[in-house]
């Protein structure tokens, strides 16, 4: 018969509120509530056979599982965020037992009360800008009079206006590049006033992103709820205003950008 270990999602401030009555998280299993002092740790029953040291291991290799215990995770974390202002630990924070998250949020409590005030009634939004760059076809090349080229190596379908082609699309893809660039370090100005804190990550890749564009601004936005609406609107204004330029808003969610790594200088 398989043990079961202790998959902790969040520590939180005691709250009120219920959690709601159909959810689950990994391995399809309800989350708990259990509380040490004057903290919660939102914690779940795992199987030792997948979560034990090796085997989680050899899982955390296997693309599939891993999605699909990202989103229980998130899940959990996401039905936390509709009810108090969690601090998300990683995902696959595992302990043998009870007294083994007790133990650690004895140890861990002074960082837990500062990242918890620090997040109290705050939500994290994420924010990116992509330089599209749709590239507009080049002027059709010189003919004569009578409908023949205008000289050797000047045809459509010649190397020298491949060349040219190609250098009017890199010529419109640096100026959209260019121009997003100038108008992701405004935006970001004016979000980061009216942000508690921001966290600036490294461009994506779009391959492995899967979407189109170039990544100019990659940024997480700490803000307060009641302060959000008016956050998303600014956001949403700039939409469209930059031809070839995309603004891609996500949020709200838990302050996953703003946990334990200040606490811990």
């Amino acid at each position: 018969m398989s043990t079961d270990l202790c998959y902790v999602y969040a520590v939180c401030h005691p709250f009120d509120a219920p959690l709601q009555a159909e959810l689950v998280g990994v391995e399809d299993r309800p989350p708990q509530l259990l509380r040490h002092e004057n903290l919660i740790a939102v914690v779940g029953a795992v199987p030792e056979a997948d979560f034990a040291e090796d085997p989680l291991r050899a899982h955390l290799e296997d693309l599939d599982w891993l999605t699909a215990t990202a989103r229980a995770h998130e899940r959990v974390v996401a039905a936390l965020t509709t009810v108090t202002s969690p601090l998300p630990l990683r995902l696959a924070t595992v302990f043998r037992d009870d007294s083994g998250v007790r133990s650690m949020m004895q140890e861990e409590r002074a960082r837990f009360r500062w990242a918890l005030g620090r997040l109290a009634g705050r939500v994290e939004w994420g924010v990116k800008v992509y330089a599209d760059g749709a590239p507009t076809p080049p002027p059709p090349e010189p003919r004569s009079v009578a409908g023949t080229s205008a000289g050797p190596g000047t045809g459509p379908g010649s190397g020298r206006a491949y060349l040219r082609s190609r250098r009017a699309q890199r010529d419109v893809l640096d100026d959209t590049r260019q121009r997003a660039e100038h108008f992701a370090e405004r935006l970001h100005e004016d979000l980061s006033r009216h942000a508690v804190a921001t966290r600036p990550y490294p461009p994506q890749n779009p391959a492995l992103a899967r979407t189109s564009g170039v990544n100019i601004l990659n940024s997480a936005y700490l803000v307060d709820r009641t302060a959000s609406e008016d956050f998303v609107e600014r956001v949403d204004r700039t939409k469209g205003e930059e031809p070839g330029v995309r603004v891609e808003l996500t949020g709200p969610w838990a302050g996953y950008s703003f946990t334990m790594e200040e606490a811990g200088r």
